[in-house]
């Protein structure tokens, strides 16, 4: 799964194509590395439908901060460069299919 960063965020987030999920992580949390498989998963499944990424909020807190992100595991889904949604917290593959059918 990508890592983006605050200096590539806006090229590989805001400009991309299709609707991304990005997870806003950090190492030292057990939910965070609870959803890897997850989100692993889902990159393969959903690949040309949905891009997947995750932003590590320790290396990375201009974004952390602009996107007001508190809580980890946070996933926000943007499309055509702007948030449609958050969610925060792990949850099961299928939980969190149901929650992006809308964007999809």
């Amino acid at each position: 799964m990508a890592e983006v960063t605050d200096a590539d965020f806006e090229a590989e987030v805001i400009g991309a194509a299709l609707p991304v999920l990005v997870e806003f992580t950090a190492d030292w949390c057990p939910p965070c590395r609870q959803m890897g498989p997850v989100l692993s998963a889902l990159a393969a499944e959903e690949g040309e439908r949905l891009k997947v990424v995750q932003l590590d909020v320790d290396t990375n807190p201009e974004t952390t901060r602009a996107y007001r992100v508190l809580s980890m595991p946070t996933f926000m889904v943007f499309k055509g460069g702007e948030p449609l949604k958050a969610m925060v917290g792990a949850r099961p593959k299928r939980r969190l299919l149901a929650e992006l059918d809308d964007v999809l």
